[in-house]
């Protein structure tokens, strides 16, 4: 029979070598993977500290992803954790850790006809995964981006771009208004005039960040 150990190796394999990989009980690390990119120096036996995204996963009992600064580990990341439960109890949390690639930075720096160009934060209306491709559209400019959405999802801001398709992440103060919508959940209407569907396996997440 597999052991513990070898699942976890072969589990951490699934993911690719920018991830470090962390699986804890609801008090200490069990095990840990680092990746080349980054590393925590997690110690299976230490314990989860306050503010890590395994502490607010366990503490919540639900999933918890964002950016935390270099104040816990020493380095910045951005990552998810989940919590796995026995019964009804949170029995621990599994989580990815990904690289701060925009540690300080408040820009998308896309890929245009002519070169490349930052985009602050707030003028990105919206990101689109199409053709193998992330197209990024903002006020008054447009590029592609070689990261994909799920990349996206640990790097832009949490309280301003919410994912609410498998190829969209949108910002919400672009957002105009929205709209049941039969083919969706939900449909966006963006202040661009673009408009953007809200699919069912994301409408639970986009409704209580915007609280409605």
């Amino acid at each position: 029979m597999l052991n513990l150990d070898s699942l976890l190796d072969v589990m951490g394999e699934l993911f690719s070598d920018e991830v470090s990989i962390a699986v804890s009980d609801t008090k200490e690390y069990i095990y840990y993977r680092r990746s080349k990119r980054i590393d925590l120096k997690i110690t299976p036996g230490d314990p989860i500290k306050e503010g890590t995204i395994a502490y607010q996963a366990i503490a919540t009992k639900q999933k918890s992803s964002e950016f935390i600064d270099r104040s816990v580990f020493g380095v910045p990341y951005h990552g998810m954790a989940v919590p796995y439960f026995e019964g009804k109890e949170v029995a621990g949390c599994v989580t990815a850790i990904y690289p701060a690639f925009t540690d300080g930075k408040s820009v998308v720096t896309v890929r245009t006809e002519d070169g490349w160009k930052p985009i602050p934060f707030q003028e990105v209306q919206f990101l689109e995964a199409k053709d193998r491709k992330t197209h990024v559209i903002a006020e008054h400019d447009y590029g592609t981006h070689k990261n994909t959405l799920q990349e996206f999802e640990y790097l832009l801001p949490r309280d301003i771009f919410v994912r609410c398709h498998r190829s969209f992440i949108v910002n919400v103060h672009h957002i105009k208004e929205i709209f049941p919508d039969t083919h969706s959940t939900l449909l966006l209407s963006m202040i661009g005039g673009e408009k953007i569907p809200v699919s069912q396996s994301y409408s639970s997440y986009f409704r209580k960040l915007l609280g409605f």
